[in-house]
C-alpha cells in the first residue's frame, strides 16, 4: 500500500486541490496516509481506487465539518446579537415589569407575599403555609389568584 500511495501522492494532492481543498490538500493527503497506514484488515483489490475514494471521503468530511462550524458560528453570532437588547426592547421590558409589579400590588397583601415567596424566592408552598400560619390549600388558592391576575395582564398586553 505504501508503494501505491507514494506513486500516486502527487495525483492525490491535485485531486484534492481540484475538489476545493486548495492549500489544505497536502494536509489531507497526510491525513489520508495516517488513516490508510493504520489499516490492518487484509489486502485491497484495487489500491489506487481505494486511495482516491478514501481521499474523496476525507474531502466530504472536511466539507461537512466546515459547514457545521459555519452554522455554529452563525447561531452564536445571532445569539450574541440577541444578548445585546436594543433600547426599544429595554424600554418595553421595563414597562412590562412595571405592569407586573402594579398587578401584584393590586392583589391582597397576603396573596402578593405568597406569590413572591413561592415564584420569586422559590420557597416551597408547605414552608410558606407554616410561616404564615395558614393551610396549604390557602397558599395554593392564593397562588391561583395571582396566576389568574398575571394571565389577565398578559392577555391585555397582547
Amino acid at each position: 500500500m505504501e508503494a501505491v500511495f507514494l506513486a500516486n501522492r502527487d495525483k492525490l494532492v491535485r485531486f484534492l486541490a481540484a475538489r476545493g481543498a486548495a492549500d489544505a490538500a497536502e494536509d489531507l493527503v497526510h491525513d489520508l496516509w495516517i488513516k490508510v497506514s493504520g489499516r490492518a484488515d487484509g489486502p485491497i483489490g484495487n489500491p489506487v481506487a481505494y486511495l482516491f475514494r478514501a481521499a474523496d471521503m476525507l474531502m466530504i468530511d472536511r466539507y461537512r465539518a466546515h459547514r457545521q462550524a459555519t452554522l455554529r458560528d452563525q447561531d452564536w453570532s445571532e445569539a450574541q446579537d440577541d444578548a445585546d437588547p436594543t433600547a426599544d426592547r429595554v424600554i418595553a421590558a421595563r414597562q412590562e415589569a412595571a405592569q407586573v409589579a402594579a398587578t401584584l400590588a393590586e392583589l391582597e397583601a397576603r396573596t402578593a407575599t405568597i406569590f413572591r415567596r413561592a415564584r420569586i424566592d422559590g420557597v416551597p408552598q408547605r414552608q410558606i403555609a407554616a410561616e404564615l400560619g395558614i393551610s396549604l390549600s390557602t397558599v395554593e388558592s392564593n397562588l391561583r389568584v395571582a396566576a389568574r391576575a398575571l394571565a389577565d395582564l398578559k392577555e391585555r398586553m397582547r
